[in-house]
């Protein structure tokens, strides 16, 4: 958490005049989005504007939550978010640890941007900023985002729009309360937060029963072909480009295909690789159970990182001879 001289300079600097952005990573999910909406949400509350800035669209199963259809898409307008970014005098910096995080475009804007910048993350090795709140035992960043109203001694500012996006967050990046890092912490918070409106019944059917037909396509393709390696340790799930066109590929069809590895009796680490549908690399997501370090096994692999059980990586091969480098690497590694 913020020491106390930093949540008091933080105070201080949260006036009325100030121009505040607060800006996700790319390609934002729901812990990025609900954090965002959250926090702005909060600080509305407090007589603060602020603006929303995503790199890149994000799924619609989470456009339903409040104040989400007036988030600024940086790739769809990118003069307003980037005047809106230079003329920043408080730069929120929400659900990633690093600039170059939130892409290609955005990134640098945050490098150049003269404001006063705030990061609130759960991910290994951040960056320093002016102010760093960094825990990776937090499962997430809407969990850090309500410590921050704790220490700011608000707690009474949270009404249905906050709990509502802040729910959200906790209980995708939690997959449903499942993960190890959820703690009896987490579920104090979640019963606040119910307790301040947030519907759980509603805001998982909004959020997960949202089923695509394409996204029902793609998963039965995958699931037809899993592929099961290094003694049931390790399952492997994969798809292609075309793949992806000939099902009308929609943006978060693929969120959560990875867990369904990690569902297969005796596996410790799924890993689900896709090609991107536009650019020439393939997208990885790992997933694993216990003290199995997919974050660690990513960085060092496949030029990613993320959490001890959830990861993601980048390789610049074809899907085929990733796959192969992928088997290759886990034979060195105790999983």
């Amino acid at each position: 958490m913020f020491t106390a001289a930093e949540l008091t300079d933080i105070q201080n600097l949260l006036t009325p005049d100030k121009k505040i952005v607060i800006i996700t990573h790319y390609n934002p999910d729901g812990d990025a989005i609900g954090s965002s909406l959250g926090l702005q949400h909060f600080l509305k509350n407090k007589g603060l504007e602020s603006d929303v800035i995503v790199p890149n669209d994000f799924p619609k199963f989470l456009k339903w939550m409040p104040g989400a259809k007036q988030v600024i898409i940086a790739d769809y307008k990118r003069k307003v978010a980037g005047e809106a970014i230079h003329n920043a005098d408080i730069i929120f910096i929400l659900d990633f640890n690093a600039s170059h995080r939130s892409g290609n475009l955005v990134g640098p804007w945050i490098e150049k941007a003269r404001a006063t910048k705030i990061l609130v993350d759960h991910h290994q090795q951040p960056e320093d900023f002016d102010f760093v709140y960094s825990d990776v035992k937090v499962p997430a960043t809407c969990q850090m985002v309500y410590h921050f109203i704790q220490g700011l001694e608000e707690e009474n500012l949270v009404d249905q729009n906050v709990a509502e996006c802040l729910y959200t967050g906790i209980m995708t990046d939690t997959g449903g309360f499942r993960f190890r890092s959820t703690s009896a912490t987490t579920h104090r918070i979640v019963a606040n937060l119910i307790e301040n409106g947030a519907d759980p019944a509603m805001i998982t059917s909004k959020t997960w029963d949202t089923n695509t037909v394409s996204r029902l396509h793609l998963l039965a393709l995958i699931l037809g072909r899993i592929e099961v390696v290094k003694d049931g340790k390790v399952a492997i799930l994969w798809l292609k480009r075309e793949e992806l066109k000939e099902y009308g590929f929609q943006k978060g069809d693929t969120e959560g295909f990875v867990n369904y590895g990690l569902s297969i009796m005796g596996t410790q680490v799924s890993a689900f690789f896709m090609e991107d549908l536009y650019e020439d690399f393939i997208k990885i997501s790992f997933r694993s159970k216990d003290d199995v370090d997919v974050n660690q096994f990513s960085r060092k692999y496949f030029n990613g990182g993320g959490h001890i059980n959830a990861a993601g990586g980048k390789y610049f091969k074809t899907i085929e001879e990733t796959i192969e480098d992928f088997k290759e690497k886990i034979t060195d590694e105790e999983f």
